[in-house]
């Protein structure tokens, strides 16, 4: 995401992430204040994430999507991973993503989060 008051928006995320673990509401508030500046930038694949990933947070108070296994096994489909994960890493990984939007890997990982998310069953 180009747009320096978003690139702010998320360095303020992830600080925020980084000292004090996902905190419901402020994070729901910040996300929703920076979907506008992906649908402004013409990244629905970012819009739906950031999305998904606050009613998700609203729903759960948690985040509890594990970030995307790399290399998925030849045959088979991609698997999220079943092992021990930190909802605060898989969130910080995935708004990483999102600030680095541009690039098309970065999006293939956002597409995977969006339909983890999607599929997601409590």
């Amino acid at each position: 995401m180009n747009n320096p008051k978003a690139q702010k928006l998320i360095k303020k995320i992830l600080d925020d992430l980084d000292h004090a673990g996902i905190i419901t509401n402020t994070l729901v508030e910040d996300l929703k204040l920076l979907r506008p500046y992906a649908v402004e930038e013409k990244l629905p694949v970012v819009a739906k994430a950031l999305r998904l990933t606050y009613e998700h947070l609203e729903e759960n108070y948690t985040f509890d999507i594990p970030i995307p296994e790399d290399e998925p096994i030849e045959g088979e489909e991609e698997e999220f991973s079943t092992q021990e994960f930190s909802a605060d890493e898989s969130l910080m990984y995935l708004i990483n993503l999102i600030k680095n939007a541009e690039n098309p890997m970065n999006i293939e990982e956002i597409r995977e989060y969006n339909e983890a998310l999607q599929a997601y069953e409590d």
